[in-house]
C-alpha cells in the first residue's frame, strides 16, 4: 500500500542576484518524497500573483497534488532574498510577511493530516500566528509526526518549539542545531564536544526524557549521520562525493527517512538510504532535481 505524507510550510523562491530558485524545505521534502513513489499533499498558501502561478507550475510539473495549497488575495507569494557575494558569509532576508504566514485550518487539511501515515514540518513555517494555529491544530492529529526544526534567524521562537517538541515522534536537526538546543536546554559538554557519540547520546538522552520524541536523526554535512533510538544510536559515514552545490540536499536525505522509516527498515538502512538521497542531490544543480528512483543513486556507489 502507497505510503501517505502531509507535509506542512513555507513555499517560496530564493532570489538570487543572477537567478530564483524554487524552495522551501517543506516543499522540496514533499517533491522528493513524490519522485520517491509516496502519495504527499502539501498544505501551504501561494500569493496571488506570478510568482505564486510559477511556483503552483513548478510543482505541478512533479505531479505533486495541489489541493491543499491555498491561494492569498492579500499577501505575496514567499520569496528569499540572498546576497551571496561573499561566498563565505551568504546572508538571506526571508522576506515577511507573505502568503505562507497566513496557512488557514480547514476540514480538508485537517482530513488529510488523519488519512496520513506522516506529517512533515518545520519551525520556520510557523513564525506567524495564523499558520501557527493551523499547526498547533495538525499536530495534535493521530498521526506519526515528523519535525525537522530547520532553524533560521531571526524566526526562533523557543516557546513555539517546545511547544512542537510536545508532539513530534521524530526530530531531525543538524550539527549546528544540536549544539543551538544544547545551549538552549544547557545540556553541559555537548556543545565542547558535539563530534562525541557519549555527548550526543547525553543529549538525546535528555530530549526523549522531556518530550514524546523516540527518534532523533542528526545530520553532520559531509561526515553522514546518525540516528538515535531506544538508547542507542548508529552512524553512518555518509558518502564521498564531488559537490555541485549543497540546496536542499538535507531536505533530500529527510525524504529518504520518512521513505524508508515508513517501510520499516533498520536505522543502518535508513541512513544508507538516506545519505544516498543527500549525496546525489549535492552532485546536482538546485534543491529538487528530477530523478528515478533507480537511477539518482548510481553517482554514489
Amino acid at each position: 500500500m502507497t505510503k501517505k505524507v502531509v507535509c506542512f510550510g513555507e513555499m517560496l523562491w530564493d532570489c538570487f542576484p543572477d537567478c530564483e530558485i524554487a524552495g522551501g524545505a517543506p516543499m522540496n521534502v514533499a517533491l522528493h518524497l513524490k519522485q520517491l513513489g509516496l502519495e504527499v499533499q502539501m498544505v501551504s498558501r501561494l500569493g496571488n500573483d506570478e510568482y505564486g502561478r510559477k511556483l503552483l507550475d513548478f510543482v505541478k510539473g512533479y505531479d505533486l497534488n495541489t489541493d491543499l495549497i491555498q491561494g492569498d488575495l492579500e499577501h505575496p507569494t514567499g520569496m528569499v532574498l540572498v546576497d551571496d557575494t561573499n561566498k563565505e558569509n551568504i546572508k538571506y532576508d526571508i522576506v515577511a510577511p507573505s502568503a505562507w504566514d497566513f496557512i488557514r485550518l480547514t476540514e480538508e487539511n485537517l482530513q488529510a493530516v488523519t488519512e496520513a501515515d506522516a506529517l512533515v514540518f518545520g519551525s520556520l513555517g510557523v513564525r506567524n500566528e495564523m499558520s501557527w494555529n493551523t499547526l498547533y491544530h495538525l499536530v495534535q492529529q493521530p498521526v506519526l509526526t515528523i519535525f525537522d526544526i530547520n532553524l533560521r534567524e531571526p524566526f526562533i521562537d523557543f516557546n513555539k518549539i517546545e511547544s512542537l517538541l510536545k508532539y513530534a515522534h521524530i526530530l531531525k536537526i543538524n550539527e549546528d542545531e544540536l549544539a543551538f538546543l544544547a545551549d538552549y536546554f544547557e545540556i553541559e559538554n555537548v556543545n565542547d564536544h558535539k563530534n562525541n557519540l557519549d555527548s550526543i547520546k547525553a543529549f538525546c538522552d535528555f530530549m526523549v526524557a522531556q518530550y514524546p520524541v523516540e527518534i532523533i536523526c542528526i545530520t553532520l554535512g559531509s561526515n553522514g549521520a546518525m540516528i538515535y533510538c531506544q538508547g542507542e544510536i548508529t552512524k553512518h559515514d555518509g558518502y564521498k562525493i564531488q559537490v555541485e552545490d549543497t540546496i536542499g540536499s538535507g531536505d533530500a536525505f529527510l525524504s529518504g527517512f520518512v521513505k524508508m522509516y515508513l517501510e520499516g527498515k533498520k536505522p543502518m538502512e535508513i541512513l544508507d538510504f538516506s545519505c544516498k538521497m543527500g549525496a546525489y542531490v549535492a552532485t546536482q544543480q538546485g534543491g529538487t532535481p528530477k530523478y528515478k528512483l533507480e537511477e539518482f543513486i548510481k553517482p554514489v556507489e
